[in-house]
């Protein structure tokens, strides 16, 4: 059901999906409604929705004609605002006041004003919706509608109703590819009548175009509206996290995995002039976070297929557009996030540290990961115990030495250094080829009484293996496997050497 800040689709509501302001140019009379800045309103909404309308021919018919033409309506498109009950509620004055309207001898609101006390409240819903029929005159719901609200008589259900109405003409104007400047004035329009846009409305019209396939024109709508500074109802906070249409839009460009897309879309607009909402700031640096991701797990891939000898390894040129890539799209978040930081509000920081966090860590870089946790920590939004585990992962795959020892020391003062810490830790010392620290780490554990997993224990005695082969140094080797036979995590094993210029072996049993 539809509301001030949201509506039904066309179809649940049992409204037509267009009204028909059918009346000659003659007859298109306009009311300037309380508060409107021109007297053009109502004429512009008339001069669009009229066209390519057939003349409506009104023959002012018997009672019983109109109310079987109306029950015959109700019955195919008014299912959820007019039931069987409302036919036999229907009185007199409601055809009278139908007749007299078509009829257009006076203004509607002296014939609604002379026939009010015999009017119910469902019975002016069911005038509007009768004028919003297509080949009525549409003129007259408009007209109806500001009478209503001069007379303090649109209630929470007639609001809905002509939020459906004035819907419906919208997504005429799009499937009939007005101008996307029409539907804009439109929506400006509507203010005239009292009935101003929700974001809701935003939302839907950006999909009617999305779901047309027209989405340049979404982009075109969405910067009219923020060029012609569009109000619309909102029920959300002020502090950045309401959302908006350059918001909206990016999303749906996010929703079919066009991250680029999406970042684009908020720079550009940004850069012609335009002020995007604060919340589309937020979903575009979620964007880049997204499009790292992707970008890291295709580049993983292609390592994969190099190792395997499916595709050749990549060339030094190769790499450098790789490189490229990635930090021009952190380039931009960080860009993005600047803004916020200037013109959001303290709410935001904690928020824009977090998505700078991800961005760093979905590109591999430690160091600035680990300035991302600290500045959490300033703004009061503490970063959990994964993460930083995550980050110190990253930074020993890259033996960052003094971020390592920073994030270690505040675990230990936090008291939160434990298995699950070093095992991250060792694991990235193993990612990076580290294995000398690799063995410290898993030494380390065992000095705490922890016991390494198998695999990680393994993978470290090989590397270290691998690495005796060229340079001959087994005194990591000899120690790990010494502590490790003392912890009885391995059995007794037969260390020998081969001097080839003396043609001597040399055993020793650990």
């Amino acid at each position: 059901m539809a509301s001030a800040h949201g509506f039904a689709s066309l179809t649940e509501l049992g409204i037509p999906r267009y009204s028909s302001l059918s009346i000659h140019q003659h007859r298109c009379r306009i009311l300037m409604p309380r508060g409107c800045p021109t007297g053009y309103c109502f004429r512009m909404i008339a001069s669009r929705i009229c066209s390519q309308q057939k003349p409506c021919f009104i023959a002012a018919g018997p009672t019983v004609g109109k109310l079987r033409e109306f029950r015959l309506y109700m019955s195919v498109e008014l299912e959820q605002f007019v039931t069987s009950d409302d036919e036999d509620e229907m009185s007199e004055g409601f055809f009278e006041a139908i007749e007299e309207l078509e009829r257009m001898n006076r203004d509607p609101s002296d014939i609604l004003e002379e026939m009010n006390d015999r009017l119910s409240a469902r019975e002016l819903q069911l005038v509007l919706v009768y004028f919003s029929q297509e080949g009525r005159d549409s003129w007259c719901a408009l007209e109806v509608f500001e009478w209503l609200k001069k007379e303090n008589r649109v209630d929470k259900e007639t609001m809905e109703l002509m939020v459906a109405i004035m819907c419906g003409w919208i997504k005429k104007l799009i499937d009939r590819e007005h101008k996307v400047g029409d539907v804009v004035d439109l929506l400006v329009d509507m203010d005239c009548i009292g009935l101003k846009p929700s974001f809701s409305m935003i939302e839907k019209v950006i999909s009617f175009y999305w779901e047309a396939g027209e989405k340049e024109s979404a982009v075109s709508f969405v910067k009219e509206v923020l060029k012609r500074g569009v109000t619309y109802n909102d029920d959300n906070d002020d502090d950045g996290h309401k959302g908006g249409p350059t918001g909206y839009l990016a999303w749906k460009m996010m929703v079919e995995g066009n991250y680029k897309d999406a970042v684009g879309l908020i720079i550009s607009f940004r850069d012609s002039g335009l002020k995007p909402e604060m919340y589309s700031y937020l979903i575009a640096m979620t964007a880049v976070v997204k499009e790292l991701n992707e970008f890291a797990k295709a580049i993983r891939k292609l390592k994969g297929y190099s190792r395997t000898g499916v595709i050749s390894n990549l060339d030094q040129e190769n790499i450098e557009l790789i490189e490229k890539y990635q930090l021009d799209l952190i380039a931009d978040g960080v860009r993005i996030s600047n803004w916020v930081i200037q013109e959001g509000s303290p709410s935001l920081y904690g928020i824009v540290h977090e998505r700078l966090l991800a961005m760093y860590i979905c590109a591999g870089r430690g160091p600035e990961a680990e300035r991302q946790l600290w500045e959490m920590k300033l703004v009061g939004k503490e970063a959990d115990d994964d993460l930083h585990n995550i980050v110190l992962a990253i930074c020993a795959s890259r033996k960052e030495v003094n971020a390592i020892q920073r994030l270690l020391t505040r675990m230990e003062v936090t008291n939160s250094l434990r298995k699950k810490t070093l095992m991250w830790l060792l694991r990235g010392y193993i990612k990076g080829g580290h294995f000398d620290e690799a063995s410290e780490t898993l030494i380390k554990m065992l000095d705490m009484g922890l016991s390494p997993e198998y695999l990680d224990r393994v993978a470290v005695l090989q590397g270290l293996r691998s690495r005796i082969q060229r340079s001959g140094d087994v005194d990591n080797y000899l120690k790990l496997c010494r502590r490790l036979s003392d912890a009885n995590l391995i059995g007794p094993c037969l260390v020998y050497l081969y001097i080839k210029k003396y043609r001597l072996w040399i055993t020793r049993m650990l």
